[in-house]
């Protein structure tokens, strides 16, 4: 078990079945967890379940609000509490949009607003996360980024295996994952003789209910045959948090069981 006693991590997209298992997780290292997420039921979630912990804390944020972000750090900190660990994890996925209610375009019939939203999302918002870190953090005491990618940041999709199914892989979720790693490793030159580290995490298919036959489909592509657990990229994301992952910085860290090694 990482132990995250001492450190104080910042979680954008706290809420998501993955963000909330980061919250809980870390909590049961040691970490003090600033996290954020919109307004509603998956705030309202993680308050109820977290807040009468100490170490515990939830800010409103809309990772697309420039000015929003320009003005966390700061109010958390005047709270005081100072992030030395920060979590990307925001992101617009498949199966956020299919929760909304939201159609799966083919390509030729995506417009433009929708895939600029997506990458405001995923790509625009981990970078003015980012930036603020520049501002307010990196520097004044050793600092951790963790940029939360995904298996479909370096690899293509396989579509057929979402035929039939109520999601579809879509392009700017891909695209936008890929630029997250190109962040990772311009941040980890620009940062490194400030001694701050930064890594990439890929998550492979995580089980999240999904049908019998999507589990099938999915599990053919992966060697390890299934589907990942939340709690297995949980552990890694921990690992990267913590002062053993002190030597790492710059890397592409694939929890895929095996997806991108065929």
């Amino acid at each position: 078990m990482a132990d995250l006693k001492g450190r104080t991590v910042f979680i954008t997209g706290s809420g998501g079945l993955l963000g909330s298992n980061y919250v809980r997780r870390m909590l049961a290292s040691g970490a003090r967890v600033v996290a954020s997420d919109l307004p509603g039921g998956r705030a309202e979630e993680l308050k109820e379940r977290h807040g009468k912990n100490g170490d515990f804390r939830f800010y409103e944020l809309d990772v697309t609000d420039e000015a929003a972000i320009e003005g966390m750090f700061h109010h958390v900190m005047r709270d005081g509490w100072e992030p030395n660990v920060v979590l990307n994890n925001a992101a617009v996925t498949g199966e956020l949009l299919m929760g909304r209610g939201q159609d799966f375009p083919d390509l030729a019939n995506t417009r433009t607003e929708d895939f600029e939203k997506v990458i405001r999302t995923n790509l625009t918002g981990a970078f003015m996360v980012a930036r603020q870190m520049d501002r307010d953090i990196v520097g004044r005491y050793p600092a951790t980024l963790i940029n939360v990618a995904s298996m479909y940041a370096l690899r293509g999709p396989h579509h057929a295996i979402y035929d039939g199914m109520p999601f579809r892989n879509f392009s700017a979720y891909g695209i936008s994952k890929a630029g997250i790693h190109g962040l990772t490793v311009w941040l980890a030159s620009y940062w490194a003789d400030r001694k701050a580290t930064v890594n990439t995490i890929s998550p492979g298919a995580v089980f999240n209910g999904h049908s019998e036959e999507f589990q099938r489909r999915v599990s053919d592509l992966v060697m390890a045959g299934r589907m990942a657990r939340p709690d297995e990229i949980a552990d890694v994301v921990l690992f990267l948090a913590s002062e053993a992952a002190g030597y790492m910085t710059g890397q592409f860290v694939n929890v895929d069981g095996g997806y991108s090694a065929w």
